[in-house]
């Protein structure tokens, strides 16, 4: 095949890779997987921790330690041989891959909220609110949530290139997302495997990496500075 393993052209932005087809034409089909992947499994992991660390942190103190003990037994596991598992007994894929992420992150953020209720939770408006006879539901939904969903946002922001870089590197593996269907991590096995004859494809295959890593860091950040009261305080 002629158009196989071409360099850079206006034709081809990024070259072809070793069946001819088109790089940024796959990268930019990886992009859109590997945002799906990344922002549906951190958004479903941290409502999930969402539910978990409100009930954990203004429940029952048994519930609690129940739930804590829970968590830090999945957080006590290994993340890349925990995925290596489920995956080895479920079979690689996108759903797979997906369950693997969410199970992982759920404790993270679980903790993190439960550590925002604790310090919340015998606050003065809170127990102003329990002296009017204040449902646990009104006082969950109505105060304790949006002092608590702040931080989890900024988290959840920062933790996106850190689940692309899983992904990416269960697919290089081959036990993520499977070909044909494009992803970053086939994309660079691809090109390490032409590596001698093109070198240019682990090049396109690594800058969305970075990219996106640098992208997500920089909105935390700026999360972080347009959520966070104690630092707006600071600044003021």
């Amino acid at each position: 095949m002629k158009s196989k393993l071409l360099g850079p052209s206006l034709t081809h932005l990024a070259g072809t890779d070793q069946l001819g087809r088109d790089t940024f034409s796959r990268l930019i089909m990886g992009t859109r997987n590997a945002l799906a992947i990344a922002l549906g499994a951190t958004g479903i992991a941290g409502a999930i921790g969402l539910i978990l660390g409100l009930i954990a942190g203004y429940g029952p103190r048994w519930l609690d330690g129940l739930l804590v003990l829970v968590l830090d037994s999945l957080s006590s596991l290994p993340m890349i041989l925990f995925a290596l598992a489920v995956i080895t007994v479920i079979g690689p894929g996108t759903q797979t891959l997906l369950l693997v992420i969410v199970l992982v992150s759920i404790p993270g953020y679980a903790r993190l909220i439960r550590a925002q209720v604790l310090g919340l939770k015998n606050a003065d408006f809170i127990e102003a609110e329990r002296t009017m006879g204040a449902s646990t539901a009104r006082i969950l939904l109505r105060h304790l949530l949006p002092n608590v969903v702040g931080p989890l946002v900024i988290v959840l922001s920062m933790d996106v290139p850190v689940v692309i870089m899983l992904e990416a590197g269960l697919s290089y593996l081959n036990l993520g997302v499977k070909p044909p269907t494009p992803s970053w991590g086939n994309i660079l096995y691809d090109g390490y495997t032409s590596l001698r004859q093109q070198p240019t494809l682990v090049i396109a295959g690594g800058i969305p990496l970075v990219l996106a890593t640098i992208g997500f860091t920089f909105l935390g950040e700026g999360l972080r500075d347009a959520l966070d009261p104690k630092l707006k305080r600071r600044q003021a």
